[in-house]
């Protein structure tokens, strides 16, 4: 139960921001201390699981607080001599406890503690009085004690008699002797230096050995106790003949200095007296006198050299000084007496303890500074600078010691910590203390930073380009981006997804997909390089933390080309019901221009690159064709015998692997000059002045000319209206027709939103008599529409002498 409350005044002090501090800095002001100290007492050998207080009533908390503030027990030498009912708040008695095994002979036998709350960290201090109860009995340590005393001895001459020791202490220790009657002693009691009682036998009457040589007493020692415990000794007194002088020492003290690592046997101190009596009355045997068990076990005495040795080792922790009463008895037993006061020097030999009371881990990266990770005490047992201690910690880690309350420790976080960084620290707390050699003392924790959603993927690239041939088969993989997530567990866990296109027009989703686990790409349909050249899209990468972390990364895909298109003339338009016929005059000069043979190709670079080459003639030699760009010229001069109709075969082909190819069949109708040429039979000149004007002839060319955006196809569908004029006289040179319809090889959209088309119609005169039939492009009828592709090439010569103006 408690007894009673007193205040005390902690020292004061503040934490300091460094790793190394000192012990004696642990008291600390502020609320982290209570300033009263509870007091409780307990009467030892009392059963276990006995009642002494109850916490909550004496500090005033609610029992609420027990368990949510993690309270525990912690005594000054870490044993756990009381129990902390959690649910109730009662201070139990967690072992049966023996005053003297705890405190010897001290008295008051006190046990500290305190009561320690971790969340937020508070001490509140108590002391455990154990009160002793009379469970000892006096006992003397020689149970037959031989006095001799010479005959002559005076009456009132006193005999020292060792006194009892009795473990008990206060009232319960030895208060009485008592002696059994005789004629000759009374019983004398003395108080010693260590506040004991020893007794004494005091002479009454004279001695007569010739009546009475031997005496035998009973000597009794009594406690406070009640009821009162005794023991006796028996006491035996011989009766000498006279001894007159008894023994001296040389000093009456004598004082000592004896370290507390001295190995066994170590000589303490000789001590010596002398006696000027002759013979075996001046003989001396040296004794200890009245001393405690303790120094018996720990001490001996040679009884003829006076050397004092060291039976037991000493330990400064447990006890710092000896005195030891001596004595010297000749051989009349008449004694001197000295004593021995041994100062035990303390020695470095306990290195410095550290217990830890909580660890917290993991701890997550993101808390905030000063987080309490640990709680931890110290203490060394040795005195003075071996028993003072520097604690300290690694450099360069985010984490302070901070002293807290006597000689408690907390371990903080001094600044936020990154698992990406480092997630496992291993500390080594490490205590040094001041003695010499100084001794030191190393505990390790590991503390585990748990991961926090802090990170978003990144790509190993911000952008990529892939290149896949077209007529691709469908589910082609393509290509793969790659995201990584620093984070840990699903914070690292990356899906990948195709993000909506800027352009809503676009058809993303009928052209690629990504799985979206791995990241890898495929070509959802067959691309064709024709209509889709080049398309780009976002890809995002996201984490599976809360909330989600995401990033993201441009694709861009370059469609290649493939030789899947053959070269398609333009002109000379073929399979028409009255296909073109191109006059040549009698009187032409060899490489004059017959016409020209004009060829696209729907492919691009090499695959579109075209060459021609005059195949099959009516008249072998009389014509050749230029191969770089498809002119038809005369490779002779033409005579009377040449026949008034040719026909041209000319082959038209591109330079991919494999190469593709066209035939074009030219018609050529020789004339003598410009006057009078060979027309077509009246009928079909009627029809074609019906349809045109009497002084023009009117050439359609359709050229089809394509050109790829990066996410769109258009085809541009040019009608070119040619009209032939007459100059200088010159009558018309030709007729040829234009079939109706669409082209063949005319590309068309497969987004599936419609072929975009452009008119252009041109007009072009003929000049004649200059023998170059050049044909120039005199201005368009309507007006030229707006680029669309970034790779298409502008040319103003569409044929030989054919010129924009």
């Amino acid at each position: 139960m408690m007894f009673g409350q007193g205040a005390m005044e902690p020292g004061e002090g503040s934490p300091q921001q460094i790793r190394q501090v000192l012990l004696f800095f642990v008291f600390l002001g502020g609320s982290l201390v209570c300033s009263e100290t509870w007091h409780y007492s307990v009467a030892e050998e009392t059963e276990m699981g006995s009642f002494i207080g109850n916490v909550v009533k004496d500090i005033g908390l609610d029992v609420e607080d027990l368990a949510s503030r993690g309270a525990t027990v912690i005594f000054d030498d870490y044993k756990p001599y009381l129990l902390l009912d959690q649910q109730t708040g009662n201070l139990l008695l967690n072992e049966q406890l023996d005053r003297e095994a705890l405190c010897d002979f001290t008295e008051p036998c006190i046990l500290h503690f305190q009561v320690l709350f971790e969340n937020p960290l508070q001490f509140f201090r108590a002391e455990l009085w154990v009160k002793d109860i009379n469970d000892h009995t006096p006992t003397f340590l020689d149970k037959h004690i031989l006095l001799k005393i010479s005959e002559s001895t005076a009456p009132g001459t006193s005999f020292q008699m060792d006194s009892a020791q009795d473990l008990d202490v206060g009232k319960n220790g030895v208060q009485n002797y008592t002696l059994s009657p005789n004629p000759h002693f009374l019983l004398k009691l003395q108080d010693s230096d260590e506040g004991r009682k020893y007794p004494e036998l005091l002479l009454d009457q004279s001695l007569d050995r010739e009546k009475e040589p031997e005496l035998k007493l009973t000597l009794t020692a009594l406690d406070g106790g009640s009821p009162p415990r005794s023991g006796t000794a028996l006491v035996r007194v011989l009766v000498l003949d006279i001894n007159d002088n008894a023994p001296e020492f040389e000093r009456p003290l004598y004082e000592v200095l004896v370290p507390e690592n001295s190995p066994l046997n170590s000589l303490v101190v000789k001590v010596s007296a002398t006696d000027t009596d002759a013979g075996i009355n001046g003989e001396l045997t040296y004794s200890f006198s009245h001393v405690s068990r303790d120094i018996r076990k720990t001490f001996e005495i040679h009884p003829i050299s006076g050397e004092v040795r060291l039976k037991a080792l000493l330990d400064f922790e447990l006890i710092q000084s000896y005195t030891i009463n001596i004595q010297a008895i000749d051989g009349g037993s008449l004694s001197g007496k000295s004593s021995i006061l041994v100062h035990v020097v303390d020695v470095n030999d306990n290195p410095p303890e550290i217990v830890i009371t909580s660890l917290t881990s993991p701890i997550p990266e993101n808390s905030s500074p000063e987080m309490v990770v640990a709680v931890f005490s110290l203490r060394d047992q040795d005195s003075g600078d071996n028993g003072r201690m520097v604690c300290s910690i690694q450099k360069d880690l985010p984490f302070l010691l901070k002293p807290t309350f006597k000689n408690f420790y907390t371990l903080v976080t001094e600044s936020p910590l990154d698992r990406e960084s480092k997630a496992k620290y291993n500390i080594t707390i490490t205590v040094t203390d001041l003695g010499t050699p100084r001794l030191k003392t190393q505990h390790n924790i590991t503390v585990l930073v748990s991961d926090v959603n802090d990170n978003a993927p990144a790509f190993t690239q911000a952008s990529y380009t892939l290149r896949v041939r077209e007529n691709n088969s469908p589910a082609l993989h393509i290509g793969t981006v790659s995201a990584t997530d620093t984070d840990a567990g699903a914070n690292a866990q990356v899906t990948y997804s195709l993000l909506p296109p800027a352009d809503p027009h676009v058809p993303l989703a009928s052209l690629v997909s990504i799985n979206a686990d791995n990241g890898h790409l495929f070509a959802l349909r067959s691309l064709d390089y024709e209509a889709l050249r080049a398309f780009e899209f976002r890809v995002g990468a996201a984490d599976r933390g809360s909330p989600p972390l995401s990033s993201q990364a441009l694709v861009r895909v370059l469609v290649e080309d493939d030789n899947d298109n053959a070269p398609f003339v333009l002109y000379p338009l073929q399979n028409t019901s009255a296909p073109c016929t191109e006059l040549l005059p009698r009187a032409a000069e060899p490489g004059y221009l017959v016409t020209k043979v004009v060829a696209v190709d729907g492919d691009a670079g090499q695959n579109a690159w075209l060459s021609y080459q005059l195949l099959k003639a009516t008249e072998p030699g009389l014509f050749g064709v230029w191969a770089h760009n498809g002119e038809v010229r005369t490779a002779r001069p033409l005579s009377e015998r040449d026949a008034a109709r040719h026909r041209l075969l000319v082959l038209v082909k591109d330079n991919g692997q494999p190469p593709l190819s066209a035939s074009v069949t030219l018609h050529v109708l020789l004339v003598d000059g410009f006057s009078q040429p060979h027309l077509p039979p009246p009928e079909a000149e009627a029809e074609a002045a019906a349809a045109a004007p009497a002084d023009a002839l009117t050439v359609y060319l359709v050229v089809a000319l394509a050109s790829v955006s990066s996410l769109f196809l258009f085809s541009v569908l040019v009608f070119v209206a040619v009209r032939l004029c007459g100059r200088g006289g010159a009558a018309r040179a030709g007729r040829c027709s234009v079939p109706e319809g669409p082209f063949p090889g005319h590309l068309v959209d497969v987004s599936g939103t419609g072929t975009l088309s452009h008119s252009y119609q041109y007009e072009v005169c003929l000049s004649g008599g200059t023998g170059t039939s050049e044909f120039k492009f005199l201005k368009p009828v309507i007006p030229k529409f707006p680029p669309q592709g970034t790779e298409r090439e502008e040319s103003h010569t569409f044929l030989n002498g054919f010129e924009l103006n």
